[in-house]
């Protein structure tokens, strides 16, 4: 599909990856798709029952798009392995990064969940989590990490990607530039660290910069307020960080998207039309937003606007859009 031909709708539409209720191709999910006109869903614990029915309602939710005449749809689900994974049995449960010991394990893992992934037809993950547990702190993601050493962590991280990506599901990088050294849940409020770039660098992005060389398909970022690189705006919302230290000085050209703006601390503290002014400042391809709400065709309204107004945004939506269209042709063509 040529993004030239794409109405102003379907270029803010793109840039929009949604949750929503139920396990079925219903009203709600219609309308996310031939008036929203999104360019991607992400799947929770609520819309799964069992393997049949997962892929008839991804493969209902694809014939639908394409009958509207939209591009396929992202299909995207948390599936980690331990902690936190969607899909419970019959699909095959690991205990998660963790426990992995060796490449061969994490090859495993990759291998079987892109596997099953595909089975039915869900083509994103929300994985590898590249994230270093910092030592000597409760790291809010030691449960979920690979370990505390960043060489480690890039090993097993890239091993998932090459093998979630080689078996044809898209795999992404998370939370960057790292969460590590947090100890407060961003899902209920915001962390502040005071770490500078120099030591991001030393630690905490060198898995970043692994899964980059590695043809990562997305990066994920984080809802941390880095206040040695920006004072203002936490990394999900911030143009120094995605777009001058992600884009500009580590040469990123895959996706970028946020993580889910329904965590306490975004939606607690700022507006969407704030929220999407920042993102689209930021060059940040795809928000993400979990949560049946009005946010999702708020978000909607607010980017439409903005590509119909300004000529610098409309631009930059353009270049976002071609990412998405050829990570969609990579993937799902």
């Amino acid at each position: 599909m040529n993004i030239t031909e794409f109405t102003l709708e379907q270029l803010a539409g793109q840039r929009i990856m949604a949750g929503f209720e139920g396990t079925e191709l219903n009203s709600e999910l219609k309308f996310l798709i031939d008036t929203v006109k999104i360019g991607g869903l992400i799947l929770f614990s609520g819309n799964l029952s069992d393997p049949e029915q997962i892929k008839e309602l991804c493969s209902s939710t694809q014939a639908y798009a394409a009958s509207c005449g939209q591009p396929p749809l992202f299909i995207a689900i948390d599936q980690e392995g331990g902690e936190v994974a969607r899909l419970k049995k019959p699909f095959t449960q690991f205990p998660g990064n963790p426990y992995i010991k060796s490449e061969k394990d994490a090859e495993e893992f990759a291998v079987i969940s892109a596997k099953e992934l595909s089975g039915v037809r869900i083509n994103m993950n929300m994985a590898p989590v590249m994230d270093v547990a910092y030592r000597g702190v409760e790291s809010v993601i030691k449960g979920r990490a690979f370990g505390d050493n960043p060489a480690w962590v890039s090993k097993m991280g890239i091993t998932v990607i090459k093998h979630l990506q080689g078996n044809g599901i898209m795999a992404v990088a998370k939370h960057f530039p790292g969460i590590g050294r947090t100890t407060l849940d961003s899902h209920i409020d915001m962390p502040f660290l005071e770490v500078d770039s120099e030591a991001l660098f030393a630690f905490d992005l060198p898995p970043f910069e692994a899964a980059i060389r590695n043809g990562v398909a997305g990066i994920m970022l984080s809802h941390i307020l880095y206040s040695g690189i920006d004072t203002e705006w936490p990394a999900s919302l911030s143009p120094v960080i995605a777009k001058d230290l992600l884009r500009a000085k580590m040469g990123f050209d895959g996706l970028v998207m946020t993580d889910d703006l329904d965590m306490g601390s975004i939606a607690g503290r700022y507006d969407i039309k704030t929220i999407i002014k920042q993102i689209l400042l930021a060059d940040i391809d795809l928000v993400l937003i979990c949560h049946k709400g009005p946010w999702i065709e708020n978000a909607f309204d607010e980017i439409l606007r903005s590509i119909g107004t300004s000529r610098a945004v409309a631009g930059a939506g353009m270049e976002s859009v071609s990412r998405i269209m050829r990570q969609k042709k990579n993937f799902l063509f």
